[in-house]
């Protein structure tokens, strides 16, 4: 880590003493985030993430393996990164340090304790075949708190993702499209009311069935949006998935990763008695501290990793829960937004 000036350091201690810091941000904000999905096209999901100027990106790659003894019927998760030297002269190149592991290991813990993933619909055969999930983050520029970076872009990322259904064959590739179809036709005899051969369902439910999207496009394009959308068996593959009994023959879209409500990171440090969240890179050089907190919707603790040699009184730790939760209602919104929920 790059030793900071005595100057800087004053510097920064007077500014947060007068209730101010060096961006003019209040001491519970964060700075811009812009979210941008969808463009390495060779990746099944990609996304980066830009906090200030610390920029992000995660790349999801998904493969077919073989499941853990333990967690048969269920697909597996694997997180890595890298600190990339242009990112930072703190950076080195080589195997992954100390701090690259920490970072993979915070942003695989948020996802995982939380079930982001429907791990258990990523099985293809019970104890035999299983979807393994690859997350890669890489960093690009580095300007203070990578933890909510890293977490929001592989977040993002799988918000993103497509399973490969191409990569699957034979009795793999029947398997699980029957899977798929018992799940799918439990939802479209769940939802809203059905009319004869018709079904009437909310907009944001349509997207999660298999081959909808080009109906919903051109029902917009001809029939007046409301909040519901009337969608026939006979549209485009739906006539086939009460039916079918050709899986080799049946032609499927990639469908999207099954996905849960997400947590969301947020980091807070500590120097001079003063806590500050989403530090910047100064920031951070100066902290006694830190505290990273992934809360769900409900505002509930997902996960948490504190770091640095300083500490926390209760009620500061209670101070840097409330924010988190506070400003991870605001960031979901924005996730929400870039995956088009």
């Amino acid at each position: 880590m790059a030793l900071t000036s005595s100057i800087k350091r004053d510097y920064l201690y007077n500014l947060a003493k007068n209730g101010k810091r060096a961006d003019e941000r209040k001491f519970d904000e964060f700075r811009n985030i812009e979210i941008e999905t969808g463009f390495i096209s060779k990746a099944e999901g990609s996304a980066r993430v830009k906090i200030g100027n610390t920029q992000v990106i995660a790349g999801i790659k998904m493969d077919i393996g073989d499941p853990y003894s333990d967690s048969p019927d269920k697909g597996v998760m694997i997180t890595a990164a890298e600190l990339i030297p242009l990112a930072s002269p703190d950076f080195e190149s080589g195997p992954p340090r100390e701090d690259a592991i920490e970072l993979a290991r915070v942003v695989d813990r948020g996802i995982r304790e939380s079930e982001v993933i429907g791990l258990d619909k990523l099985c293809i055969e019970s104890g035999e075949k299983i979807w393994l999930v690859f997350i890669d983050i890489h960093i690009i520029d580095f300007d203070g708190n990578l933890f909510d970076a890293a977490s929001l872009a592989a977040l993002a990322a799988l918000y993103n993702t497509k399973i490969p259904l191409s990569k699957l064959t034979g009795e793999n590739k029947e398997q699980y499209l029957k899977n798929i179809f018992k799940d799918k036709n439990q939802e479209l005899l769940n939802f809203g009311e059905r009319y004869g051969n018709d079904i009437s369902i909310p907009y944001e439910k349509a997207y999660e069935i298999p081959g909808v999207d080009e109906v919903i496009r051109r029902k917009e394009e001809t029939e007046k949006k409301t909040d519901k959308i009337k969608i026939s068996f006979d549209d485009a593959e739906l006539s086939n998935i009460s039916n079918i009994s050709n899986y080799d023959d049946f032609k499927l879209n990639d469908i999207p990763l099954p996905m849960n409500e997400p947590p969301i990171s947020c980091t807070s440090v500590k120097f001079n008695d003063v806590i500050v969240l989403d530090p910047s890179l100064d920031e951070e050089e100066i902290a006694e501290a830190r505290l990273t907190v992934a809360t769900d919707k409900n505002g509930d603790i997902r996960a948490m990793q504190k770091g640095l040699s300083g500490s926390f009184t209760v009620e500061e730790i209670k101070k840097v829960i409330k924010a988190s939760i506070d400003n991870g209602a605001k960031i979901r919104e924005e996730l929400y937004k870039s995956a088009g929920k």
